[in-house]
């Protein structure tokens, strides 16, 4: 066990052998379709979520983790070994997740654990997560693992395009009309992490064109400057994210190698199914 135990929760997008690998404990988002309460990411994936959203006309509602999932993470780390605890949370904007983490900080009096709100979300999340547990690899203390977190969520940035509006108007977050309008239209909104949380930045017609500006948006953020780390993420759309990704290597400057995950059901069933995006953390 590493001496800094890495903890997040599943609206980082990790895909679960990655954080494996990297020895970053996951505390899942809790799905509910009805009475039936689901594990984000463990129980339930994004195409089973929308399999069923289909099937049954309707959205599953979300939920931050009980303080409790948190506190017994926070246990087998120190159980394990750990010294010290950092629990990057999605960003508070979205989620009470990180007010969770926080309650569940304050039932182990006197032990190291700091909980970070990372005003992040997805893989943007995981690479601030993925930051953390390489420096606590490499033996960085507590304090260098925070700067360098903090510096990686600065320089990380997200460019989506959504293939519907669909979800979004079942959600109540558009209207209905609104929705079938711009569905009509062809439109695709074209998002962004902004005031941590996921924001409209633009919106364009038919998905070539939005695909295309979000390369755009990219090469203009990064203006030069080299692409330490990059991902692709999708709602349910593999074939189309790989695509995507042929896209971005066409175009821009990509590392050798492209993750490619999830969005997850916390996340996802909120930017419905189809969704493609880039994130990526720039060079320093």
């Amino acid at each position: 066990m590493l001496k800094v135990a890495i903890i997040t929760d599943t609206d980082s997008s990790l895909p679960v052998e990655l954080a494996e690998k990297y020895q970053i404990i996951q505390v899942p988002i809790v799905v509910n379709f009805g009475s039936e309460t689901l594990r984000a990411g463990y129980d339930i994936d994004d195409a089973q979520v929308f399999e069923r959203i289909d099937r049954e006309g309707k959205l599953p509602t979300t939920a931050a983790p009980a303080p409790g999932a948190f506190a017994e993470a926070y246990r087998a780390s120190f159980e394990k070994g750990a010294q010290a605890i950092i629990c990057l949370c999605v960003s508070s904007e979205v989620s009470a997740t990180y007010a969770a983490a926080v309650a569940a900080r304050d039932m182990f009096a006197g032990q190291d654990i700091t909980v970070l709100d990372t005003r992040s979300l997805t893989i943007a999340q995981g690479f601030m997560a993925l930051t953390a547990a390489e420096a606590a690899l490499a033996g960085a203390s507590k304090e260098e693992i925070i700067s360098q977190v903090m510096q990686v969520g600065e320089r990380t940035h997200l460019f989506a395009a959504l293939a519907t509006l669909k979800y979004l108007a079942m959600s109540g977050r558009v209207g209905h009309l609104a929705a079938g309008m711009a569905n009509l239209l062809n439109v695709k909104p074209i998002l962004t992490i902004r005031n941590g949380k996921l924001d409209l930045l633009e919106r364009v017609r038919t998905r070539s064109k939005a695909w295309g500006r979000a390369v755009e948006l990219a090469a203009q953020t990064a203006n030069g400057r080299s692409f330490a780390r990059m991902a692709i993420v999708h709602v349910n759309a593999l074939s189309e994210a790989h695509q995507f990704e042929e896209l971005l290597r066409a175009n821009l400057p990509c590392p050798e190698e492209i993750l490619c995950a999830e969005l997850t059901p916390g996340l996802s069933v909120h930017s419905g199914a189809g969704m493609v995006g880039v994130v990526f953390t720039l060079s320093a």
